[in-house]
């Protein structure tokens, strides 16, 4: 008798588990679906090492890729940046591996230079004479592995809040990304991570820009709802944890780095500090262009976009003059 009854508690466990499973996966699917109709796919495609990369550019001249941050995607520049340059750029935006609408090549790691190897690729692929390369929070990470690894396929680098060195504290602000199990990653981008996502969205919105205010068009022109998807909270995930496995490496090789380049830093950025990312930096590059903003947060390109244009202009012109 107890194990007839034990056995119909089991089950009934199981079968309310499941239910709650199913419906997870169920408000994961039309959430993602909702991202998907409010901020459609509005560039082009190009295959990239087993990589799909979906990319945006406008104008005409000499080139400057953007790679845009952990968990963001290509908007963070269309939206803030392009069409303030004026004439003689080229201006292209690209979503990440996994990021935005760009899928991720099997078996990829999301490490630094496998992410650098990528950009390098697609420079390639484009036919693209040595751009400036532009990069946001992880984006200057990337931005800087490429410059080390990569010296010859760009001109120089001009970089937004980049992530510089490794620091526990940021790990302990975004504990929740990091997952090292792939299959759990897998697991909770299908089920929990989106609905939670989607109801902690205003608060992180917050924290990240503060202490400016969110952009009231964030979530659409901005693109902020294609992170609440499956494929993109996974990518997030993916490179969150890989940080850790080269960011110790390269920070040890940034006197390596003779190119054009400069740091643009909020002094209160809550997100990436300036004191552990940026300030250590001028000692490191020489000549760098670096400009810090009081008052300023995490996401310079929403909140003083001319500003941020003024600074690339300027890098641009020195990056662009070395190879003339």
């Amino acid at each position: 008798m107890l194990i007839s009854v034990l056995s119909w508690l089991i089950g009934g466990l199981l079968v309310a588990a499941a239910v709650a499973v199913f419906g997870l996966m169920l408000a994961t699917w039309r959430i993602a679906a909702r991202a998907e109709k409010l901020v459609p796919a509005c560039g082009k495609f190009v295959e990239i090492d087993g990589n799909r990369i979906h990319y945006v550019e406008e104008g005409e001249g000499r080139p400057i890729v953007f790679l845009h941050g952990l968990g963001a995607q290509l908007h963070h520049f269309r939206h803030t940046l392009f069409g303030r340059f004026g004439a003689g750029y080229r201006l292209i935006a690209l979503d990440r591996p996994g990021s935005g609408y760009s899928a991720r090549a099997g078996g990829a790691t999301g490490r630094l230079p496998e992410q650098a190897e990528v950009v390098r690729r697609f420079i390639e692929v484009l036919g693209l004479e040595r751009p400036l390369i532009v990069g946001h929070s992880l984006g200057g990470a990337i931005a800087l592995a490429l410059a080390i690894e990569h010296p010859m396929a760009i001109s120089g680098i001009a970089l937004l809040a980049p992530l510089t060195h490794l620091e526990a504290r940021v790990r302990q602000r975004f504990e929740l990304l990091y997952v090292p199990s792939r299959l759990w990653r897998r697991i909770l981008a299908c089920t929990i991570a989106i609905p939670v996502s989607l109801k902690y969205a205003e608060p992180t919105m917050k924290f990240i820009f503060a202490p400016q205010a969110v952009p009231g068009d964030y979530m659409t022109a901005g693109g902020g709802w294609l992170g609440l998807r499956p494929a993109h909270f996974h990518a997030t995930s993916t490179d969150f944890v890989a940080v850790e496995e080269d960011l110790g490496r390269l920070e040890q090789r940034y006197g390596e780095i003779a190119m054009p380049a400069g740091i643009l830093f909020g002094v209160d950025d809550r997100v990436i500090g300036i004191a552990a990312h940026g300030e250590p930096m001028p000692a490191k590059i020489r000549e760098l262009d670096f400009e810090r903003i009081e008052g300023l947060g995490h996401m310079p390109q929403f909140a003083e976009p001319e500003r941020v244009v003024a600074f690339i202009q300027r890098v641009a012109e020195r990056a662009f003059a070395s190879i003339t």
